[in-house]
């Protein structure tokens, strides 16, 4: 039971230091001898946990970002349960609060948000997994939730809103560092709060709603 606890432990401490080596440097960006040295382990306890390098990345994200991004979208429905057809603004305020005021602690936030942005510049196979897994569910609960509501043409127009509400939503989340150094603005609730109210207000104007 002890070696077992301690296969357990070497294994988080080796996803803990490659989560965040990767979310800093990228995947091309970092060895296994970085992150042997970062979790104190030796490089035979990589390729028994995860067999390369590859895999090892591929499981920051199955077992780190995914869950992250998954909680931010239970909290996206829980805060609209009980509405049978809500209003566009009820839905992207929805929507918004759960990123910009999403569940993770800071450190969590900015681990989440580099390791996409790295993702989004040089695509790898987390990028795949992660779409499927997290964003194209969540742009199709977006598409079902306003179409009831909007009349504005052909199906292929609502995809194309919904595209450039996520775009707004996923730059105002990830892109926090540059957000605040064009407003002067530090990114805490409050800002936050502008953050959204300004991300609906423009969302629904693009909507026609």
């Amino acid at each position: 039971m002890a070696k077992s606890n301690n296969n357990h432990s070497t294994k988080e401490r080796i996803l803990e230091k490659a989560e965040s080596l990767f979310a800093e440097k990228g995947f091309h960006g970092v060895s296994i001898r970085e992150i042997t040295t970062a979790a104190k382990c030796n490089m035979a306890s990589v390729h028994y946990h995860f067999n390369s390098k590859l895999n090892l990345y591929l499981e920051v994200f199955r077992s780190r970002w995914i869950p992250r991004e998954k909680q931010m979208y239970d909290a996206f429905l829980a805060s609209l349960e009980g509405e049978e057809a809500p209003e566009p603004g009820k839905v992207l305020t929805a929507l918004a609060n759960s990123y910009l005021k999403g569940p993770m602690s800071d450190e969590e936030s900015r681990r989440h948000r580099q390791l996409i942005v790295r993702e989004m510049q040089t695509p790898t196979e987390a990028f795949k997994l992660a779409a499927n897994e997290t964003l194209r569910p969540l742009f199709t609960t977006l598409y079902n939730l306003l179409k009831p509501s909007l009349h504005n043409g052909s199906d292929g127009n609502l995809t194309f809103d919904i595209m450039s509400i996520f775009g707004i939503t996923l730059y105002l989340n990830y892109s926090r560092p540059m957000v605040s150094q064009i407003t002067g603005k530090e990114y805490d609730d409050t800002f936050k709060s502008l953050l959204i109210d300004h991300m609906v207000r423009f969302s629904l104007n693009g909507l026609g709603s």
